[in-house]
């Protein structure tokens, strides 16, 4: 079964944790699609310089989350902090949580997750520098390399980019998750 998957990422992403992902996607047979907020190309994050420029599929103003199969979310600092910002993105998210459809976030991926308002009552795992933000939000925080809650899937950093991978591929293989 083909599968589309959303990516939702903006200048700042921490570039391992799109490229990784979208490769696992991809190995899968199923389309990966970078969604942002602007058209064009996006810029990374590399561990401590700016990276590669990747080329966006689809702006958030075009897409409904009920196009999607799953959807995944880098982090780096700063991606997550502008995405967060912007209602409409904030609404794709949830819409993937009322679909009940997998979504896989990671490092500071999860910051977008806590400003969409469903991480309440969750088992998840992030950056230790967002243990607190979850916590407050009503996640249970957990110091694993991958944590899966009903189809929602987080990791830490790219060090857990495989097990975050593996999971994510498995959740989206099953799809809906009532």
């Amino acid at each position: 079964m083909n599968k589309r998957i959303a990516i939702l990422a903006t200048d700042g992403f921490e570039e391992s944790e799109l490229q990784s992902p979208k490769e696992a996607i991809e190995k899968q047979g199923w389309q990966a699609e970078i969604v942002s907020l602007k058209s064009g190309t996006i810029k990374a994050w590399s561990k401590s310089d700016w990276g590669k420029e990747y080329p966006v599929d689809n702006i958030i103003d075009d897409v409904k989350a009920s196009e999607y199969d799953g959807l995944v979310i880098p982090g780096g600092v700063i991606n997550p902090d502008k995405l967060r910002r912007e209602n409409k993105v904030l609404n794709f998210v949830k819409t993937f949580f009322d679909e009940k459809k997998p979504v896989a976030a990671i490092c500071h991926g999860p910051q977008v997750l806590i400003s969409a308002g469903v991480v309440s009552g969750r088992e998840m795992t992030s950056f230790e520098s967002v243990k607190i933000d979850l916590q407050n939000a009503g996640a249970t925080w957990l110091d694993e390399e991958v944590v899966v809650d009903n189809g929602l899937v987080t990791s830490r950093s790219p060090q857990d980019l495989p097990a975050f991978n593996r999971k994510m591929v498995e959740e989206f293989r099953e799809g809906i998750h009532e």
